[in-house]
């Protein structure tokens, strides 16, 4: 059992440098097949010895051989981030399906936390890729159903879990644009929450909306607290959403039972 660890380890290692890929070249509409690896500095390609997820940047010690210029540390990471993330799920869903749809859902969920962090925006292309996963895992789900995310559900669990989230944030862009004059909440947050809830059925996309505002409400207190951000000041979404999506991967149906039975409903 602890070889496997040591796989899913792997695998997240080298998942979480094609993250990086996705990080990088999508917002700067680069193809991310196509167009082999290089230094963001100097443009020289890299070689396999620089390509090895986390060994390659200790070995270089953070810098590019050819120009000497320093590597970002967020490669690793990066890196490291999406290894932890898949023995996280791998430890509460075993070598299963569902294990591998989750992963998929959080390499492309990675990805737009730090793009929505860098460029405000979640690009279309990896809701869509969402979206076709999310599909998959539905007619998975048809075939042999997954108690474990959907419960005793009906069948078009997963279809009406795109409604809720999607829904709800598209009723605060809309309410939040004619109280401030302008755009309160950015569309690609809309759709994200959109395939979000396929992969979960609608009681999960709750919880991850739920958990994403309680968390990115918090965050933002704070932000105002330490002077760093203002009232005014607009905070990216997308992360959260994507830290909300995760709590409700992992706990989900836990903080729904807490949840009613806090309510004695």
């Amino acid at each position: 059992m602890a070889i496997l660890y040591v796989y899913i380890f792997m695998l997240g290692l080298v998942i979480g440098s094609f993250v990086n890929v996705l990080i990088y070249r999508i917002p700067q509409k680069k193809s991310i097949v196509t167009q082999p690896s290089s230094c963001t500095s100097c443009g020289r390609r890299l070689t396999a010895l620089d390509l090895v997820p986390v060994f390659s940047y200790i070995f270089l010690r953070g810098k590019c051989r050819h120009c000497g210029n320093r590597i970002s540390p967020r490669y690793p990471l990066v890196e490291l981030l999406t290894a932890a993330v898949f023995i996280i799920l791998f430890a509460k869903y075993g070598l299963t399906v569902t294990f591998f749809a989750f992963a998929y859902l959080m390499m492309i969920l990675i990805a737009v936390f730090f793009i929505d962090i860098d460029h405000r925006i979640i690009p279309n292309g990896l809701v869509l890729a969402a979206m076709a996963g999310g599909l998959l895992f539905f007619v998975y789900n048809l075939i042999n159903p997954v108690p474990e995310v959907f419960g005793d559900e009906k069948w078009w669990t997963p279809l009406a879990g795109m409604l809720p989230g999607s829904g709800f944030l598209l009723l605060i862009a809309v309410l939040g644009s004619l109280i401030y004059r302008g755009e309160a909440m950015g569309m690609g947050d809309v759709k994200l929450m959109a395939p979000i809830g396929l992969f979960l059925g609608w009681k999960l996309c709750i919880t991850a909306l739920v958990s994403s505002i309680m968390i990115g409400g918090i965050v933002s207190i704070l932000l105002m607290l330490l002077g760093i951000k203002k009232r005014r000041d607009t905070v990216a979404f997308g992360p959260f959403i994507v830290i909300g999506a995760f709590t409700a991967v992992m706990w989900g149906w836990e903080l729904v039972e807490w949840f009613f039975n806090y309510m004695n409903i």
